[in-house]
């Protein structure tokens, strides 16, 4: 029989790291005027080529509906353009703009060193371990979720 090496259940290991996470990131979200969704949009389009408003969606787990006041958002503070697809009016094509791209790499150098400043308790090897680990985890629920 194999040793289960935990002290509790991974959603309970896992809530007061994610907890801690989101209360270090709403202030630089504040700061920059930005939601977690708006802070999601920008790193999906700054992912890759210009997406429709439904890949988007998709991309990111939104509803569609509920996206628009977000993008509105984005779209009022010059972060995003959407423009209508040429090829179907009835669809708008999104970019991240070059003031965007910059919203969002000064945001993300933020989020990135909260999360240094608590993985620094972790040794080198075992940093490296858990980050390989958690991509691992989000590359099978994004494959899974997109079916």
């Amino acid at each position: 029989m194999a040793v289960d090496h935990r002290s509790r259940d991974v959603a309970a290991m896992l809530q007061p790291l994610l907890s801690s996470l989101v209360d270090a990131e709403l202030p630089v979200l504040a700061a920059h005027d930005l939601s977690m969704w708006g802070y999601a949009v920008l790193g999906a389009l700054s992912d890759g080529p210009v997406r429709t408003q439904a890949a988007l969606c998709e991309a990111i787990g939104a509803d569609k509906t509920r996206i628009i006041t977000t993008l509105d958002k984005l779209q009022a503070a010059g972060l995003i353009s959407r423009l209508p697809d040429p090829a179907d009016r009835r669809v708008r094509l999104l970019a991240i703009t070059k003031e965007g791209r910059e919203v969002h790499h000064s945001v993300r150098a933020a989020i990135r060193a909260g999360e240094d400043r608590v993985l620094a308790t972790l040794t080198p090897a075992d940093r490296r371990a858990f980050l390989s680990a958690l991509n691992a985890l989000a590359d099978s629920i994004d494959a899974q979720r997109r079916g």
